[in-house]
């Protein structure tokens, strides 16, 4: 599983930077204006070949009440109350602050693991403003320039030597596990007690009620399945109720363990921005993906709502087009049961394997059916293709042009997968590649 490592500090210190940084690339937005990261920002990142989601978090303001500020700190309390390590980031150009020692007071008191880095440290001689930052009592102190890349080696050895090492459970091939997803107050707590037919989660109407994860087992229809009712914080720690529309980080940790995901939308309040965040996570993921409007007892006109979602996904989930959908009610368990069905036909098209003879035949198919273009004076042409790996299913395709591959091929070859393989409701991975060790053609360059 990815470990959740979050970036706090004061606004402007350079958490964006620090971010960008240890991405690779752009990722956030980065300006001199304090308070620019309003919301938290998410990568998926390897640190010394392991796995850690990065979290870039909005700056920390001990004394906000309301307001922007109000919701950033929220946000970063949040964040130390999930991540498995915190980085506290501090400005060594403006020196120690009252606020730094705030910050580094909430972190003690949490008891969660944090190292502290000074930024804007640009060289060895910038290293006497580390001074007043070693009479917080906190070891080690370490220097870095996040625009630079100074102390950054030092750095990214210290992040890999407190990462957590716990290894997981081997995992059961016969279950399938499902994690139960979404904002606050949708209903995920009373679906998953419709789906066990009995009261394992509370279930309560003030949103954020569940604050750790709820794992059950249940067997249906001879298969085996583990639900997690995902919310929002650890019961440690006393966070304002604010966080709680921002409550991501634990979907994400489910996420991370869970072959399909249970998108649950509120049908009255429709797709809001932050359901397709949350549901492009699970894409980023490579994660089975069902959309359950739930409420639908409330719903007066099912006609009209229907054409206003539909024009909603459109419009915001536009690269779901393979998910299913289904509209239930959790509180009068109205097509509830028909979520096992889905669920198992995700699962088994998330993990076909397609024979190689079977796959190549419907690659030649598609390209007697489709030419490939030209790129420049030559044809694009595709070799052959081998499945990578399942869940998602993943296509590796070799060809002489990989890079000029067209968007529009790739969306016909997958579609055309998708019509073979009977596919219709997992995401499918393609990659191209060069074919390795093959002699030059003509028009090669």
């Amino acid at each position: 599983m990815s470990a959740l490592v979050a970036i706090v500090g004061r606004p402007n210190v350079g958490k964006s930077t620090l971010f960008n940084r240890l991405v690779g690339y752009s990722r956030a937005i980065v300006d001199d204006t304090p308070g620019v990261t309003r919301d938290r920002n998410y990568a998926s990142i390897q640190i010394e070949d392991r796995p850690v989601t990065l979290v870039d978090t909005g700056g920390f303001e001990p004394t906000a009440e309301e307001g922007l500020f109000a919701q950033m700190r929220a946000q970063t309390l949040l964040a130390v109350e999930e991540a498995d390590l915190t980085v506290l980031l501090m400005d060594g150009k403006a020196g120690l602050s009252p606020h730094d020692r705030d910050l580094v007071e909430v972190l003690r008191r949490s008891g969660r693991p944090f190292l502290l880095v000074v930024n804007k440290i640009d060289g060895p001689e910038r290293e006497d403003a580390l001074a007043d930052f070693f009479a917080l009592g906190v070891e080690p102190v370490l220097p870095i320039s996040a625009a630079h890349g100074y102390g950054m080696q030092d750095f990214t050895a210290a992040l890999a030597e407190r990462l957590p090492t716990g290894e997981e459970a081997p995992e059961r091939e016969d279950l399938i596990r499902v994690a139960v997803i979404g904002r606050p107050n949708v209903g995920k707590s009373s679906l998953v007690n419709q789906l066990l037919g009995q009261e394992r989660a509370l279930v309560h109407e003030t949103p954020g009620t569940t604050r750790d994860p709820v794992d059950v087992e249940v067997t249906h229809g001879g298969r085996h399945y583990l639900f997690v009712d995902t919310a929002g914080i650890r019961k440690k720690g006393r966070v304002s109720a604010k966080i709680e529309k921002f409550s991501v980080m634990r979907a994400l940790r489910s996420m991370d363990r869970c072959d399909v995901a249970l998108l649950l939308i509120d049908s009255p309040e429709g797709v809001t921005d932050q359901d397709a965040h949350v549901a492009g996570y699970a894409l980023e993921r490579g994660r089975g993906l069902i959309l359950v409007f739930n409420k639908w007892d409330l719903i007066d006109n099912e006609k009209e709502m229907l054409k206003t979602i539909k024009t909603q996904m459109d419009l915001k989930l536009r690269f779901l087009t393979f998910a299913p959908v289904l509209t239930i009610s959790a509180l009068t368990g109205m097509r509830v049961q028909k979520l096992y069905r889905l669920i198992e036909e995700v699962y088994d098209q998330y993990s076909v394997r397609v024979p190689t003879g079977q796959l190549n035949r419907v690659l030649e198919q598609a390209q007697q059916e489709h030419t490939p273009p030209y790129v420049g004076r030559q044809r694009l042409k595709f070799y052959y293709a081998t499945q990578a790996s399942t869940r998602p299913p993943t296509f590796v395709l070799f060809v002489n042009r990989p890079s000029s591959v067209h968007f529009s091929y790739r969306r016909f070859l997958v579609n055309r997968f998708r019509a073979a393989f009977g596919l219709d409701k997992t995401a499918i991975r393609i990659f191209f590649r060069e074919r390795k060790g093959r002699r030059k053609e003509e028009g090669d360059s």
